[in-house]
């Protein structure tokens, strides 16, 4: 695969085969950030699970102490005074079933985050075709099905993520933007493995954290050593 210009540069400052410290890693990866916008920096963390096990399936969410640079439009199924409460707390759109139509047959898809009250979750049963696949199902192991939709909307506003395993066990999470200080990113990268680490399967054999890499949008990957993040 042909690299552009920038990336070849910015990669020469980064050793492949190295292992560095988080602190080391994240300052690489901020300075490969060179685009012309604002990069994400992202972590992708390869781990020791089995997905195929339902008892090895890893999913959470954990509220970044510094947020993600990202301005969140939240969406709540919700009806009677949790609407009230949901609009109140700074969701962008709330509703309930009257948006079924306008999401499945018009294709509206302006949010990022779903949150839903358990009593209207037979109503947005109904979009799991829609939703599933692009990961914006509620569910109540990342928060998003609750009765306190005012912390729910106002933890995603402040920064709150949700990590999962992908089909080849990896989570993919974004940290920051590649403006904030290293200090910010590196809060934030710990809040995150803490959190990882606290949702370790019993059932998981061996190496848990296999692999972690931390990089920019568009830039090469900067691996840490996991078990420095014990």
């Amino acid at each position: 695969m042909k690299r552009g210009k920038k990336y070849t540069e910015a990669a020469k400052a980064i050793d492949r085969a190295a292992l560095y410290e988080p602190a080391e890693a994240i300052s690489l990866a901020k300075k490969a950030a060179v685009a012309k916008f604002d990069e994400t920096i992202e972590v992708h963390i390869r781990t020791g699970c089995d997905g195929r096990h339902a008892d090895q399936q890893i999913r959470g969410a954990v509220v970044l102490p510094h947020g993600t640079g990202k301005a969140v439009k939240v969406l709540v199924f919700a009806k009677g005074t949790k609407l009230d409460e949901a609009e109140a707390a700074g969701a962008d759109f709330v509703g309930g079933e009257e948006l079924i139509p306008k999401i499945q047959n018009d294709g509206w898809l302006d949010f990022d985050v779903v949150v839903a009250t358990p009593d209207m979750m037979g109503v947005v049963g109904r979009l799991g075709r829609v939703l599933g696949p692009k990961g914006l199902m509620p569910n109540p192991k990342a928060g998003t099905v609750t009765m306190d939709v005012t912390k729910a909307v106002a933890d995603i506003k402040a920064g709150k993520i949700e990590y999962r395993l992908d089909k080849a066990n990896i989570i993919h999470v974004p940290i920051g933007k590649a403006s904030f200080s290293e200090e910010q990113l590196a809060d934030n990268f710990q809040t995150l493995i803490d959190a990882v680490h606290k949702a370790k399967p019993a059932t998981v054999k061996g190496q848990y954290l296999k692999s972690v890499t931390v990089a920019p949008t568009m830039g090469p990957g900067v691996k840490i050593n996991p078990l420095k993040l014990v």
